[in-house]
């Protein structure tokens, strides 16, 4: 099966140089596609530079931050332009560790969506504050109560689709970001009847960096289930 991995990227030059070589190691037949943001610490260069000696990592620049969301849009256009079967996501700062992928890949054998649960066998956080465990393990249970979805993670960002998904939803009509965007997302291949498997995962608090969380984002998050509940995304 041809797959891609999706990358986003904003200010991530650190963990990069270390991550493309990981992945290369664990699925090693895989393409990786980074779509950095016009990063002022020249993640870009850095991901050109491992380019030289890897010629299955590619990179989309675009000219300006916008988002999470548009970014992983934008790099499922261009895996399904190039006939993709297998398309990841996954951020990059270690917080999804590169060892799992060959997980997924079994899963995708026997489902449509493999997604990495931090909870699907109680909790499996390393490095988090108490609070923000406490945040994600509320808006999960918020997530899904109100939309009806039985994950466990729905606000997971470390997945595997089947292009068959992808080309199912519309993605010019996804137009959320952060943890919003993984809801939308999970939510429309449910409703779709596609097959999805939540896998356990330990989840490391990122290496380097600092977290994109906001509170434009909580809020966006906390919004979308009700769009999504009263049919006002389609």
């Amino acid at each position: 099966m041809k797959t891609l991995i999706v990358i986003p990227t904003y200010n991530e030059k650190d963990n990069i140089k270390s991550l493309l070589p990981a992945i290369k190691k664990y699925l090693p037949h895989a393409d990786t596609l980074v779509v950095d943001d016009a990063s002022p610490d020249k993640t870009g260069a850095a991901v050109r530079a491992v380019m030289r000696v890897n010629k299955r990592v590619k990179l989309m620049e675009r000219k300006s931050k916008l988002g999470l969301g548009t970014a992983y849009v934008a790099g499922f256009k261009y895996a399904l332009a190039h006939n993709y079967d297998m398309i990841f996501e996954m951020d990059a700062d270690f917080s999804h560790d590169p060892k799992y992928l060959p997980d997924f890949i079994e899963s995708m054998k026997t489902n449509d969506l493999a997604i990495g649960s931090r909870y699907i066998n109680g909790i499996s956080v390393v490095n988090w504050p108490i609070g923000r465990l406490i945040l994600s393990k509320f808006a999960n249970f918020y997530a899904r109560s109100i939309t009806g979805v039985p994950l466990t993670d729905l606000t997971s960002g470390f997945k595997c689709y089947n292009s068959r998904v992808l080309k199912a939803i519309d993605l010019d009509n996804i137009h959320s970001d952060g943890y919003a965007f993984q809801i939308e997302m999970h939510y429309k291949a449910w409703k779709k009847g596609f097959r999805i498997k939540e896998l356990p995962i330990i989840f490391i608090d990122r290496h380097a960096g600092s977290s994109k969380m906001t509170r434009r984002v909580m809020l966006e998050a906390a919004w979308i289930v009700w769009k999504l509940k009263l049919g006002l995304i389609k």
